[in-house]
This record gives C-alpha cells, structure tokens and sequence, in this order.
C-alpha cells in the first residue's frame, strides 16, 4: 500500500512537471499596417484551444501556452486574421494586421509626408478618430464638431452650414496646422479655414489625428495650438462600396454613394465617391445645398513603388447667420436671423426669404503622390498639388426709401495654388533614423468685388482711374452657383468695384528630423528654415489708366526648433518632454496697412512672431486602463490681431481694428483616461484645464470699411485680461457599449466652463480703461447620443445595411457659444445669467437628430 501511494504520488509530480515544462510564454505588439498605431482589444487565442487573452491599450499581450510549440490566432474586427508559428517562448516584437476593408481602412498614400505622431517614438499629446468613429458620429455636423471630446478643443457651430470654428488650447483655426494628406490647406495668406470648403471631406476621411502644442509634424509650419492631419482613402484593398442616405432636422437629405475597384491583379486601383445635400440649416433662413465629389486613381507596379492620383471638390452655397444682441435673441428664439421677404429670386430654399449674406464657393483639390521604397532602410515620399479656388461672400445692398435689397454683392477670394512636399527617410542603424525633407508653396491670390445677383435694379455706378474713372456694372457673374464661378469667372477689370488686387505669396522650406530609439529610451531633434515672400499688385486704386500697381518684394525668413525624449519605466509606465521655438513669418493680411485697397506697408508689424513651447506628459498603459496626462505652457509674442466692428448694428462690419504687439500666454494640463472594462464596453473621460491670458499692453489702429484711417495709436490695456472665445475648462465622459453583436449605443456628456467674450480690442465697449477685460460668459453642458445595428445581409459579411440614429444636445440646452462685445453688466443694466443683453453673442444649437441607412457591397 505504501508502494503504491508512492508511486502514485511521484506520478502526479511527473504529469504536473510535464504540463508545467509543456507550457511557454509568447508575446509581442499589435500594430495597424497602415497607420502605424497599436491595436487594442484584439484577440490573441492558442490554435485548436480555448486558451486566449486580447491585447491591452498600447497593442502589447502575454499568453501563456498549453504546449511547447504550436500557432496562435490574431484577429481583430474589420483587420485581416494572422496565423503565427511559435516554439518555446517567443516574443514576436511587431505583429502588423491589415484590414480585411470592412470598415473601409485603406492603404496610405503618401505615408513619409503624412505625419501622424506614430510616425514617432518620441511621445506627443494626441487622439487619433479612426473611419468607423467618423462614419457613425459625423452627421451634419463640420470636423470640429467631430472632435470636440477631445482634451482643450472647443468647437463653435457658427450658425450655417460648413462655419463652424475650432480652437486648441485657446488657439483659433488660423493658427492651428490642418493637413489633408501631407498638404497645408490653411490659407496661405491669413491662416483661416473655410469648412465649407471641405464639406465632404470626412466622408472620404480614413482618420483623423489631433496633435495638440509642438505636435510630431517634420514639415515647416509653425502652427500654435497644434495639428490636424486628416488622411483620406486612396488605394481600397477590396472591391466594395456603399449608398448612404441621411436625413436630419430642418429637411436635410444626404445622398452619398461610393466604388472601389480594390487593388486588381494589373496593379491598379480605382475610386469614386459622388454626393448631394441641401437643408434648410437650424437658423431661420441659413438654407444651403452642395455636393461632394472624390476620386483616386492608384497604381502599384511592384512592392516598390506606389503612384497616386487623387482630385476631390465640395462646390457649395449656403446662407449665413448673423450676431444678434442677447436681447434681440431672447424675445425672438435662438434661432432667429434675419432675411429679406418677397424678394423675387428663385435662389433660396426657403420660399420668399432673401439672406443678407451668401457663401458661394468651389475648392477642387488635386495630388499626385509616390512612395518609393528604395531599400529595406530607406524610403522617399513626394506629394505634388494645386487647387483652384473660386467664390465669393455675398452681401445684399440695400437702397431707396423705404430700404429695399437692390443688388448681391460678391467679395470673390479665388486662388490658384501648386505646392510640393517631399520627405527621405532612412534607418540609419537598428536605432537611429533620420527624415529630411523639403516643402515648397507657389500661391496667387485675386480679389475684387462684382455683381453676383440683380434684384431690383440693372446696374451699379463705379469709379476708379484704372478704368478711366466712372463706369457702370451691367453684368453678373457666377449667381450663386458654385460650378458658375469656377468655369465662368469675372476676369474684367471693368466689371470689378469696391476693391481689385492680386497677391502672389511664394513659400520654400525645408526640414529634418533625427531620432534615435531604444526599447526603453528615445530621443528627437526637428528643425526646419523657409523663406516667403511677397508680392501685391493693385488695379482699382492705381493711379494711371490700364496700368496695375506692383509693390516691392518682401521677403521673410523663418525657422523652427523642436527636441524631446521620453523614458518607459516599465512596459506600463512612459514619460516624456518636448520644447521647441518657432520664429514665424507675418501673414500677407498682417503685412498691408489694408490689403483691399493699398500697397502701403503696416507699420505695426516689426519682425517675426515668436513661439516658444514647453510640455511634458506621462503615459499608463494598462490592461483594462490607461491614461495620459499633459502639462504645457506656450508663449505666443509679437503677433498681429484684428476686430471687426458693427458700429450700426446691421450685421455688416462697418470698422476694422488692427492691434499689436500682442503676446497671449498659454498654460494647463489635460488627463485622459480610457478604460475597457467588459467586451464590447468603453468609457473614456477627459479633463482639461486652462490659464490664457494677455501679458502687456498694445497700441490699436482703427480704419472703415474702405481702409480709411480713423484713429491710430491709441491704447488697449489688456494685461492680464483673459483670453476668449474657448472655454479654459473642459471635461467630458463617453460610453459606447456594443450589448449584442453589432448592435451598439453610445452618449458623450461634455462640460465647458472658464469661457469669455471676444477681446474686440477696437471695440468702445471693451471697457480695459477700468480694467474690467473680457466678460464671462455662463458655463454651460451637452449630451449626445447615437446608435447603430448592422444587419448581415446573407453570409457574406462584405454586404449589410447599417442603421444609424443621432441625437445632439438632448436635454436641449439653452447656451452662449461666444459672445463678439465686451460689454459689462452696470448699474440699471438689463441681465441674462450675468451677461449684458446688450452683447452680441451667438447661441449654439438646441436639440437636433440624424438617421441613415447604408448598404455596403
């Protein structure tokens, strides 16, 4: 007996050493092909078992194997499955998946002059939208909107179609870098952004990146606030497509349809995308309509090389909204805006209502790009383009006794602009490596004023030299149509008033990066140098008949410098810093005393603007949570600013005031957190908080609407005032939970707070005489919610219909997005939560919805 007990007892020693020796450990990272980004949540499970795990937030796992050698299976929705041998314990390093097209995941063009910050080792603040977030959240709604649960962005909606405004860390658009496919698309001569002009850009978006402060960008841009890569489809791995339609509140309809050829055996590749839309806007009398159009021609004749051509447009017209004093909005709604009645123009989609102003405008883009893979090291990446730009805002003139409208008249911005950028990059060892690279913009920028629309008269008198005094307008051009103003444009000079000049802003730069990167340790230096410069040439107000006007060359340099490196702890725990200086050049519209009318020189502008950055985070990169925290601080001096005045309240400006220097200083900090605590649930929240102010004081020059001086030199005492137009604070928390398969909900709570009045330092009501600053304006929070269900159509998983609902502000809040005066609350003075109902201000939209339906083939 005691025999046996022994034997038995050294037998199950034996099978337990045998299972302990038979089991190994693999692991490694999960890495999406094209964009270079960890994957999350995939799972990871043993060939022929049940033994599995999924990978944690930064893309790494561990499993712990039944046998000694074997195959593991990786697969994650919409990428294709991998199959990977294994024996004894193995770590894989990078394990790439490609998308099997599902959620319409593409190949990237252009890749080496696309910079998405996982282009880098070196740690930045950032959060990537991928195509399946835009596609269920985008609705009607412009891409700040889209990205306004992201730490220290604040999107305005702007009251039309396609206005909406976006600002990051405190820093308006004109001084945030957005890219569309490794091309600057902010104007070249005052920074600004047009969304009505990308209208259908996110319909053709892959991703979506927001770098905020020094961000990872080689080129040789100096944006503020951050960068905004957005990456379109080029190159669809499979054959497929969908039709989408949306309809959404205030009768919009949206009629999308698309087509991929994929990749064929010959090596080429084909794609289209085709949309229409119009709506009566959520503001009275803001209607607009437009269409979207994509295509992408691709051809890979080997491994090595990829060529590209892509060409994408969204010709567009659409009422706009104007400000209104908070008590004119209070006794009439939120949504109200004004328009002329009984006009008789058949332009309008809302019957018998003429708007007081119009945007009109066709922006078509067009790149050729090639990526050539030299050798396993090294690779080279060149993006040619050029858009033409063609539209105008139009105003109605009113006439006669009583005021009746007379005539639309068409500010036309039109450009043609070409550019290339072009990017090496070579694995110089296992690792170092070093990008070096080139960036070079020609841009011509035509302005003028002519007749977009007759109303009730035939003609406009006008005078100038350069047409040999008085002359009449007698002809139109454009209407509101769009595709008018791109092939029908105003080229006489005849038919030009108010203002004609041309601008011809030329750009080189280059740029270079070195990084070296070990499994715990990395480092970065960036640096780039460009030159621009500057040409204008006045017609209307030139002195002798027929003979334009041209200003002397300027020339501008300019340069920036940016380093950091980070630390990892462990495989849980990564810190980093990154500092950078940027001297960046005045805009064209900073270097003109008034750029309609005159080739004077503005004498307020004295050398570069200055732009020094410092931010450090910490990265936690758990299983089931994982967090990032941010600090920074950023000074941005001697820099331009300028107000607009409505000095009779009509809703057209009336004064302009040009102040400097400014110099704002921006501070905070910013955590989010991200956690996956089931299958199929996510919660993820974010906190940002802010210190923007002023620091010094500025001398302010004020002209009218025709660039006449009326007083210059006075001052504006805004030390320390903060500020305005993004909320300081911003906090927000998002759910979404898919409970059955493919059947999923989601909301987003998003809280602002720490928001003030625009510094309109031009304005009489600013009130920094007694120091008072900006107003505060009331804080103020929205939820949303969505969901969606696809339904497989047979067992083809590449056919669906997808059903999709949104509901923005649902409880309907009542809110100030951003008010335009400063005016403070005094003695006898009538109040809303605190704010003077004498401002202007803007409300943002109540309750509004979406629903569509799309089939996928």
């Amino acid at each position: 007996m005691k025999k046996t007990t022994q034997f038995l007892l050294v037998a199950v020693a034996l099978l337990f050493t045998s299972v302990i020796m038979a089991q190994s450990t693999v692991s490694g990272t999960l890495m999406d092909a094209e964009l270079n980004a960890p994957l999350p949540g995939a799972n990871i499970v043993e060939k022929g078992t049940t033994n599995g795990t999924t990978s944690d937030f930064d893309g790494k796992f561990t499993l712990t194997t039944q046998a000694t050698s074997g195959q593991i299976v990786i697969s994650y929705v919409g990428y294709g499955t991998v199959t990977v041998s294994f024996n004894g314990n193995t770590n894989l390093g990078n394990v790439t998946l490609a998308s099997d097209g599902s959620l319409d995941e593409i190949v990237i063009i252009g890749s080496g002059v696309i910079d998405l910050a996982e282009g880098r080792k070196t740690p930045i603040a950032v959060s990537t939208i991928k195509a399946n977030q835009i596609q269920e959240k985008t609705g009607t709604s412009d891409l700040p909107e889209l990205l306004k649960s992201t730490p220290s962005v604040q999107s305005i909606q702007g009251g039309g179609f396609g206005e909406g405004l976006m600002f990051l860390r405190g820093f308006d658009q004109t001084n945030t870098a957005f890219m569309l496919n490794g091309q600057p698309i902010n104007s070249v001569e005052d920074g600004r952004m047009f969304w009505s002009n990308w209208s259908g850009v996110l319909d053709v978006a892959q991703a979506v990146q927001v770098q905020r402060g020094l961000g990872s960008s080689k080129l040789a841009i100096s944006s503020v606030g951050g960068t905004v890569n957005i990456v379109t489809k080029t190159i669809d791995k499979k054959e497929g497509g969908f039709i989408q339609q949306m309809i959404a509140n205030d009768n919009y309809t949206k009629t999308t349809a698309t087509y991929s050829t994929g990749l064929m055996e010959s090596g080429w590749a084909f794609s289209a995308l085709l949309g229409h839309w119009q709506g009566e806007g959520y503001v009275e009398d803001t209607d607009g309509q437009g269409q979207t159009y994509f295509i992408s021609l691709g051809y890979k004749p080997n491994d090595n090389n990829i060529f590209n051509f892509m060409l994408t447009g969204a010709p567009q017209w659409h009422a706009t909204a104007g400000f209104f004093n908070l008590e004119t909005l209070l006794e009439n709604g939120r949504k109200h805006n004004t328009a002329y009645a009984g006009v008789n123009s058949p332009n309008t989609l809302q019957s018998g209502n003429y708007p007081t102003g119009r945007n009109i405008y066709h922006k078509p883009v067009a790149n050729l790009s090639w990526d050539l893979t030299i050798n396993d090291k090294s690779a080279l990446s060149t993006v040619l383009y050029g858009s033409i730009g063609r539209g105008a805002f139009a105003s109605t003139i009113t006439g006669g006794t009583p005021r009746v409208p007379t005539y639309a008249r068409g500010s036309n911005n039109n450009h043609n602009w070409y550019g290339l950028v072009t990017n090496y990059n070579n694995e110089l060892t296992e690792n170092l490596s070093l990008n070096v690279g080139a960036d070079v913009r020609l841009y011509n920028g035509i302005h003028f004023r002519s007749v977009n629309e007759f109303l009730s008269v035939n003609s406009v008198n006008a005078f100038s030299d350069y047409n040999g005094g008085a002359y009449q307008i007698t002809e139109v051009f454009g209407g509101i149509n769009p595709w008018n103003l791109t092939f029908n444009p105003n080229d006489d000079h005849a038919q030009r008033f108010g203002y004609d000049y041309e601008e011809d802003i030329n750009y080189t730069g280059v740029f270079g990066q070195i990084e070296y990167a070990n499994d715990q340790f990395s480092a970065f230096f960036q640096g780039s140098a460009s030159t621009q410069s500057h040409v204008r040439t006045e017609y209307l107000s030139a002195a002798n008949e027929g003979q334009s006007e041209e200003s002397e060359k300027v020339n501008n340099t300019g340069f920036n410098v940016k380093a950091g490196l980070s630390y990892s702890l462990n495989e849980e725990n990564v810190v980093f810093a990154n500092a950078g200086y940027y001297s960046r050049q005045p805009y064209h519209s900073d270097l003109y005393v008034d750029d309609r009318n005159s080739n004077q020189l503005n004498p307020l502008v004295e050398g570069n603007q200055k732009i020094t950055g410092f931010e450090a985070g910490y990265k936690f990169l758990g299983n089931k949570v994982s967090a990032n925290l941010n600090v920074y601080h950023t000074t941005w001096d001697n820099r331009i600013g300028y107000s607009s005045i409505d000095t009779d309240n009509d809703n057209i400006n009336d004064e302009f005031a040009t102040t400097s220097p400014l110099k704002q200083v921006h501070m905070g900090a910013e955590l989010e957190i991200f956690t996956r605590l089931a299958d199929g649930l996510n919660i993820n929240g974010f906190i940002s908080v802010g210190d923007w102010k002023f620091d010094g004081n500025v001398t302010t020059r004020i002209t009218d609407d025709q660039g006449n001086l009326i007083s210059t030199g006075d001052t504006s005492y805004i030390d320390g005032v903060k500020v305005g137009q993004a909320a300081q604070f911003t906090a927000g928390v998002s759910v979404d939970y898919e409970f059955l398969p493919r059947l999923k909900v989601g909301a987003n709570w998003n809280q602002y707070d720490n928001l003030y009045g625009t510094a309109d330092f031009g304005g009489a009501e600013f009130e920094t005489q007694n120091n008072r600053g900006s107003i505060k304006l009331p804080s103020y929070d929205t939820v949303d919610a969505g969901v969606s269900y696809r339904m497989l159509l047979g067992k083809n998983e590449d056919k669906s219909l997808q059903f999709r609902v949104n509901i923005n502000n649902i409880f309907d809040e009542v809110y100030i997005e951003n008010s335009r005066d400063n005016i403070h609350v005094g003695s006898g003075d009538e109040a809303w939560k605190g704010v003077n109902v004498r401002n202007g201000v803007r409300f943002g939209y109540g309750r509004t919805w979406n629903v569509s339906m799309r089939y996928n083939f």
